[in-house]
Parts: C-alpha cells; structure tokens; sequence
C-alpha cells in the first residue's frame, strides 16, 4: 500500500509541474494578445482533479482496498501510458498547452501528433487515468465517481467552452474555421482540443 501512496503523491507532484508549465504558458499567451474564457468551471476541475488524488488515498486506506495483481498491475501499465501520452500532447502543443482556455487570435490550429486523429486528446488521456490510477489498488468507487463526475464536466462545460472560444476566435479570424489555436487543439491554450495543438 505504501508504493501506491507514493504513486499517487508522484502523481500530485506531476500536477504541480502541470501548473508551473501552464503558467508560463499563460504569460507566453496574454503577451500575443491571447484571451481567457471560461473561467467558471475551472475552479470545479481543480476541485475534482485535486479529488481524485485524495480519494484515491482515502479508499484505499480507509476502506483496506486490496492490490490485486491480475488488475493492478495492468492499470499501473495505463497509468505510465496515461502520462506518457500526456506529455506528448504538452509537447506538441508548446508553448500553447495550458490547463486554462486561453485562444490567441491567429495561431494555426495544430493538427500533428495525437491531434491529427483526436480533438480532444488530452481529454482522453485524463479519462483513462480517472479509471486506472485507482484501480491500481482497487479503488474503484473513486474510479467510478471520478469518471461520471469527469464527464458530466467535460461534456457539459469544458469542451464546449473551448469549441466556443475557437468559434469566436475562428470568426474574428474572418471565418477561416480551424485557423485558431487553444491548448488542447486549435490555438485555444486550453488543454483539450482546438488549443494550439
């Protein structure tokens, strides 16, 4: 259980780094004219991420939550891809990727690495960690209620949040749709899709 506590700590650390990155990231962007919007869910989404670590934690101790190596050891193996993966997306999009949308007006949208397949990327990435990092040591109430409150956020704030912001930022553009950039895309620095990927 000790190694498990200590994942999840490297994994809080990991977001840490997250923030230190996007915020130099954020200052890269507002210094090229780049516009924030919204702001409203992301103190949710620093509340469940922050959740997601601390439950992990809490079930595993508080409910003896056992390793079982035929689960464990796969969803450890998805955990490394989860970050992997992750950081490949914070690469592709430079200095554009942030954990806020931001859209700088102008930036093409990106369309390498993971983003010529995947809108939303990171988002994937972020699912796919929600379940497997606790099901490293059998959490699974927090992998389940992470993953529905994960998407009822996703769904029902973030990515339309970033898909408005590029609209907006496509049509000040003079209409030329994906000629955008956000963190997680297209020249929003968000952190999903339309970002600059």
């Amino acid at each position: 259980m000790v190694w498990y506590l200590a994942l999840v700590l490297a994994t809080g650390v990991e977001r840490l780094v997250e923030l230190v990155v996007s915020a130099r990231n954020a200052r890269w962007s507002f210094a090229r004219g780049g516009v924030e919007s919204g702001r409203g869910h992301f103190p949710a989404m620093v509340a469940l991420h922050t959740g997601l670590l601390v439950a992990c934690a809490a079930e595993v101790v508080l409910a003896d939550r056992p390793f079982l190596p035929w689960l464990g050891w796969p969803m450890l193996v998805l955990v490394v891809v989860s970050q992997v993966l992750r950081w490949w997306c914070v690469a592709v999009l430079g200095p554009q990727w942030n954990t806020r949308i931001i859209v700088v007006p102008g930036l093409p949208l990106v369309a390498r690495g993971p983003y010529r397949w995947l809108r939303h990327p990171n988002y994937v990435v972020v699912a796919l960690e929600g379940i497997a990092l606790p099901l490293v040591h059998t959490a699974w109430v927090t992998a389940i209620a992470f993953t529905v409150l994960n998407a009822v956020l996703l769904l029902r704030f973030r990515i339309p949040a970033e898909e408005r912001a590029l609209g907006l930022a496509a049509g000040a553009a003079g209409g030329r749709g994906r000629d955008v950039g956000t963190a997680d895309g297209a020249g929003v620095v968000g952190g999903g899709a339309g970002a600059a990927r």
